[in-house]
């Protein structure tokens, strides 16, 4: 007992050069041998933005599917998954009509997903400013009939830019249900942005089953700025909405899933990924094709230093995130079903930035087992390991007892281009991206190697 007391600390610390050495191939090959770069190019420039029920999705769903074939994963097969089918409409017209100032006002804005359109008829209505949703029942008899402007900016002073959007977003996902009741005609939201600049963001709202639907827009940080100014000088502005969205019946689409079946224990699953879909302005980069390409090389690492996993790996392309979150629900569904055992699922959505840690969602014994390998994390830039999260397409598989992870890239750039045409392949850097998919790869490595606490 003595003599194994004394072996011990030497044995742990081979153990831990061991995986220093592994973890430094795993870098090696990404940051020498990856396509991930190339292969995010062809889904942004070949198939372009894929907004779930189009074309472009559709597209998607093949492209991956033969890329992970050419990659020689064990199985590649298509998960069907319905899905919603919202249009935005070939026009977005938003503009002051009556500035005592300025005279009639274009303003840069986008229709939010899933709303509804104004049709050709269009909404002409006085304006009415709120910061948040909290104003809305201290002004509720002031609405009926007024389109409502939620101006409720982002906090610049948090440097966790996502609780910044966390904190802002109840705006936009829920002021149209909110304020319909009260007589509204319409919302216009702020975008979803800490930058200033001339460019609208989209996103999804919620509409209530049985509240009325009303229309809803994005304007630009600057057009906000100004429409709040003008407003102070003149409380009758009005404002003119036109457009055509509309909401479809459900069309069918995919998930799409690679995997290399585990040697030792195949009923012990590790899910890595991000979701396919992506909103139909800009080219869905960041959002997320990142974390789509990521999850591919995951396993494409695998391969190509000839790891046989001990679990099975899967890299899981989510369809729908953005407007529904049907693609995460369904597949823990039929994972359920499968009586499946997923230990650990990362996914990536918050960007191709530079990676800086990883967040968790689990068991105390599961975050204890995360920190303790931060250590060798440490060389590679990535120091954040205590903060809660994981992801909308595995936060599902909860039920499972799954230990939920996030890829935490730098996020102080992210809001620059979410939601908005500026997403594109050009945004992305090409070694930011190759460091985040070989840390997911290196963790996928160690907790393949030694499971996943309970």
């Amino acid at each position: 007992m003595i003599a194994f007391l004394l072996v011990a600390p030497y044995l742990v610390s081979a153990q831990e050069k061991s995986d220093e050495v592994m973890i430094a191939s795993i870098y090696d090959e990404v940051l020498s041998n990856s396509t991930i770069y190339e292969n995010l190019r062809v889904l942004c420039k070949d198939v372009g933005h894929r907004l779930s029920g189009s074309t472009g999705a559709a597209a998607a769903v093949e492209y991956t599917r033969q890329l992970m074939i050419a990659y020689d994963f064990d199985t590649v097969y298509l998960q069907p998954v319905m899905v919603p089918n919202w249009k935005r409409g070939p026009v977005e017209i938003l503009k002051i009509t009556n500035s005592k100032k300025r005279g009639v006002i274009d303003l840069n804005a986008l229709a939010l997903g899933n709303s509804i359109g104004t049709g050709p008829q269009g909404i002409l209505a006085e304006i009415i400013e709120l910061k948040g949703l909290s104003e809305i029942q201290e002004r509720k008899n002031e609405l009926a009939g007024k389109i409502v402007f939620f101006n409720g900016p982002m906090n610049p002073t948090l440097l966790e830019t996502f609780s910044a959007y966390g904190a802002a977003v109840s705006q936009r996902s829920s002021g149209a249900a909110q304020t319909a009741p009260y007589g509204a005609k319409a919302i216009i939201v702020r975008s979803m942005t800490q930058s200033l600049d001339d460019v609208p963001h989209t996103g999804s709202l919620r509409y209530q089953k049985d509240i009325k639907a009303i229309p809803a827009m994005a304007i630009s940080t600057k057009d906000a700025d100004l429409l709040s100014l003008l407003l102070k000088d003149q409380a009758d502005l009005h404002i003119y909405m036109e457009n055509y969205a509309e909401m479809l019946p459900e069309t069918q689409s995919y998930n799409v899933i690679g995997q290399l079946t585990g040697t030792l224990f195949p009923d012990e699953y590790i899910a890595v990924g991000g979701h396919l879909d992506s909103w139909d302005v800009g080219e869905g980069a960041h959002d997320d094709g990142s974390g789509c390409m990521q999850g591919i090389e995951v396993l494409r690492v695998f391969k190509s230093l000839n790891l046989k996993p001990k679990r099975t790996l899967r890299a899981v392309m989510w369809m729908n995130e953005e407007n529904g979150s049907k693609g995460g629900k369904a597949y823990a569904d039929l994972s359920e079903s499968r009586k499946e055992h997923h230990i650990a699922a990362i996914e990536s959505d918050r960007g191709g930035f530079v990676p800086r840690g990883f967040t968790s969602t689990g068991s105390a014994k599961q975050k204890q087992q995360l920190s303790q390998w931060k250590v060798l994390f440490e060389p590679y830039g990535l120091h954040d390991f205590d903060r809660t999260g994981g992801g909308a397409d595995i936060r599902p598989l909860s039920k499972q007892g799954t230990f939920l992870i996030g890829l935490l890239p730098d996020g102080q750039r992210y809001f620059r281009y979410h939601h908005t045409e500026k997403d594109v392949f050009e945004a992305v850097d090409r070694r930011e991206l190759e460091l985040g998919a070989a840390s997911m790869a290196s963790l996928v490595y160690l907790m393949d190697q030694y499971g996943v606490e309970n």
